[in-house]
């Protein structure tokens, strides 16, 4: 026990720091028209719904980390002794993750009968999650001049999407390996359908502790257009870019599209997203003062006007969203025909 206690005030002092200490800048490795949306040391995501062609803008940034260049509207800078790329693909059959690999090389300019020194793919789509996780850790740590890691389909290494233990303990695996390899981990997660938050405790884990996360939506005025944004980052905000697919099957710059929005987030038809914890617990203590509420149109009157009364006003339309968004993240519940508010909801 005393050994036990030892350990821990050792490592307590070791994590400390001191005003004094000189702490190096995180090197900058992957940007977005410009502006920083990867570091070594950190982790992003690329979220998106299903054909929103996620994947295509992942070969993008595979592509420009290939060459140290630009591809698409991302650029590479990775150290000299930073440039292997691990991917691991834990959805697509062997045949489809060679045609991934394939746009990548392409994208990139390099030739594709033989296969580059610095990228290493592996298909992990038979294996269980545990397996899956274990085989990812053991090519970070055995495998020399890592830089960046895509993780396609980050979901697929756990069992359950909302169990919130899961999720904390995949998250704290993403942060543990690229502060001790000092590497940066993009990975892919799916967005629901009904409204653009990431998917499960995993999705709300993504948001809080990730560097950034883009955004793949398709146009809603050209669907063979796909738009890119920044749906949260550390660094300055992107302007945001939109590419179509070729006729070689390539993405590239959608040249002449024009958002139907310029200037405006893809987030801004969620204001309510953009609310704190606490904000919600404030107008969700409003409008279930009297406890459980029977009926869709009554709760969302009661919605409309306990939002409201904490200075946060929707309309009818961003109300139904809301009631979604919270029903997403656990923090209201619908039993026996009646809305019931879960405080113990994690957000």
């Amino acid at each position: 026990m005393q050994e036990v206690k030892e350990d821990i005030l050792r490592l307590w002092e070791e994590k400390q720091l001191r005003i004094t200490d000189e702490i190096q800048t995180a090197p900058e490795v992957l940007y977005a028209n410009g502006s920083v949306i990867g570091t070594l040391g950190n982790f992003s995501a690329s979220t998106g719904k299903a054909k929103s062609k996620k994947t295509f803008n992942v070969a993008a940034i595979v592509g420009a980390s290939l060459v140290n260049g630009k591809v698409l509207g991302y650029t590479a800078e990775f150290p000299d002794d930073k440039r292997t790329i691990l991917y691991f693909d834990t959805e697509q059959s062997p045949y489809h993750c060679q045609k991934v690999m394939e746009r990548a090389l392409r994208l990139a300019k390099l030739p594709t009968d033989t296969h580059p020194e610095h990228l290493k793919f592996a298909a992990l789509r038979q294996l269980t999650p545990t397996l899956r996780l274990e085989v990812i850790e053991q090519a970070i740590i055995n495998t020399p001049g890592v830089g960046l890691v895509i993780i396609d389909g980050v979901r697929d290494l756990m069992y359950d999407i909302n169990c919130a233990k899961e999720s904390t303990d995949l998250i704290g695996k993403l942060m543990e390996w690229t502060d001790k390899f000092q590497i940066h981990i993009h990975t892919v997660l799916h967005l629901n359908k009904s409204d653009d938050n990431a998917r499960g405790h995993v999705g709300t884990e993504l948001n809080n502790k990730a560097e950034t996360i883009l955004q793949i939506s398709r146009s809603k005025t050209d669907d063979t257009v796909s738009e890119v944004c920044a749906a949260m980052i550390r660094a300055a905000e992107f302007d945001p870019f939109a590419f179509r697919v070729n006729d070689y099957g390539l993405p590239e710059i959608a040249s002449g599209y024009v958002f139907s929005e310029p200037g405006k987030k893809a987030k801004d038809p969620y204001p309510y997203k953009e609310l704190t914890e606490e904000q919600h617990r404030e107008a969700l203590g409003v409008i279930f003062a009297n406890g459980p509420i029977k009926g869709c149109r009554n709760f969302e009157a009661a919605l409309k006007s306990g939002y409201a009364a904490c200075g946060h006003s929707y309309s009818n339309n961003k109300v139904k969203g809301l009631k979604t968004f919270l029903d997403n993240k656990g923090m209201i519940r619908y039993e026996n025909r009646e809305y019931i508010y879960n405080p113990d909801f994690y957000y």
